[in-house]
């Protein structure tokens, strides 16, 4: 592997990573222009945005868009996050210029017609109603409205149907020339790449892009709270998250080892106690999420009415009971997934890319991956424990629920059966 990174004048970031053996390549341009970037009136545009630059530029046609990388058998796709709006393609070796170009193209050429503003307002408000009709997709939105309120790090991405009903084509054209600029944008590209090729064409189409200050986001406050909504569904939703470290904290590493022994698979302990053992579920996992200063311990399950507040009960109780049990083969296998599963993703060039982007964004440089797995093996028996310790008792909570939960607990009940 042969990883290079470069710096335009402009700020514009370029980091590549040559895979031997590939004859394929995934590269992409990462937007630091997420949903926390918005304002309350902007909610949702990020999102629309990413659409939009598939609508056509002053160059292509929106058929001309897609027609341009299929006819050579790639793919090209965008999706936005809380933090990062991202577009990327996966082409053959030969054909990564074009790839670059259309990719260019629509970062930096949208015409944002109006009559195709229209078309895909229709088509995102569509994809709202079907998020809503998602009770997994609702439950976690909640999750975030509660973990954090009044913030943009609270709000949905797709943003609510009477703010996306409201879009002009002026407030799009004026999220890019405030969040669209060189400095915000990470060109990455993974497998059979040549660097000195990939800057050459970043110099060529983003080399002239005027710099513009990078914007600043308000600090993100893990308060928590409930909400809860009855509906007949067949099951009862359930989501407790707890607040854990941002991705900049080395104890992230420490999270995500315990949410791997606590419910991160078939062998963790939510799973084996409350589907295995008493049969409560079919599905529950835990994980742990990061963003730049703030992160989430959460638990998900889907049960019955009936079985719901038994379920709630025992997962106060696990949590508890790792901070006193937790041994070292659980925290050990809890490294060796976590390993596995970043090695295993690197062998597509796809998650290395993004990995290359998202390291960049984070520490401006990628760490090697030595360093990383040293960080994940330095993570004791001790450590994990004393992080359990901290979710059993002090981390501030968020519970959503949704479906028949009327019989559920409230999340003030359960914190007295947590500090019992």
């Amino acid at each position: 592997m042969t990883l290079n990174q470069h710096r335009l004048p402009n700020g514009f970031r370029i980091v590549t990573e040559h895979m031997p053996g590939l004859a394929s390549a995934s590269i992409g341009v990462w937007v630091t222009a997420g949903a926390r970037h918005e304002t309350p009136q902007q909610n949702g545009i990020a999102h629309f945005l990413e659409h939009m630059a598939f609508k056509g530029t002053t160059q292509r046609t929106a058929l001309q868009i897609a027609e341009s990388i299929e006819d050579v058998g790639g793919y090209i796709n965008a999706y936005t996050s809380r933090e990062v709006t991202a577009y990327y393609a996966r082409v053959l070796q030969n054909d990564v210029p074009l790839a670059l170009d259309v990719i260019a193209d629509i970062l930096l050429n949208p015409t944002l017609e109006e009559a195709e503003i229209e078309v895909e307002r229709g088509v995102i408000l569509q994809e709202i109603g079907q998020s809503l009709d998602t009770p997994d997709d609702v439950i976690f939105d909640w999750l975030q409205e509660e973990a954090y309120p009044n913030h943009p790090m609270g709000r949905t991405i797709l943003g609510p149907s009477e703010r996306v009903s409201q879009f002009s084509r002026n407030d799009l054209q004026q999220f890019i020339a405030q969040h669209y600029g060189p400095e915000q944008m990470i060109l990455s590209a993974a497998g059979a790449v040549d660097h000195d090729e990939i800057v050459r064409l970043a110099e060529q189409l983003f080399g002239s892009m005027q710099a513009k200050p990078m914007f600043d986001v308000d600090a993100a406050q893990f308060l928590g709270g409930e909400r809860r909504q009855s509906k007949a569904l067949e099951q009862a939703h359930f989501a407790l998250a707890f607040e854990s470290p941002g991705y900049r904290d080395d104890c992230i590493y420490t999270a995500q080892i315990y949410a791997s022994a606590l419910g991160g698979g078939m062998s963790s302990r939510l799973f084996q106690e409350i589907r295995e053992n008493r049969g409560l579920c079919y599905s529950i996992f835990a994980q742990a999420g990061a963003y730049a200063d703030t992160g989430m311990t959460t638990i998900y399950a889907g049960t019955s009415a009936e079985q719901l507040g038994q379920l709630a009960e025992i997962t106060i109780d696990e949590i508890k009971r790792a901070v006193d049990d937790m041994s070292p083969a659980e925290v050990a296998r809890a490294r060796a997934q976590m390993k596995a599963g970043l090695l295993m993703g690197l062998e597509s060039p796809s998650n290395r890319a993004e990995r290359l982007a998202r390291l960049v964004q984070i520490w401006d440089r990628v760490p090697p991956l030595d360093e990383t797995v040293a960080m994940i093996d330095a993570v004791t028996t001790g450590d994990v424990r004393e992080f359990a310790q901290r979710i059993a008792q002090s981390a501030p909570a968020a519970l959503a629920l949704y479906g028949p939960v009327d019989g559920a607990p409230t999340l003030a009940a359960l914190q007295e059966r947590r500090a019992a």
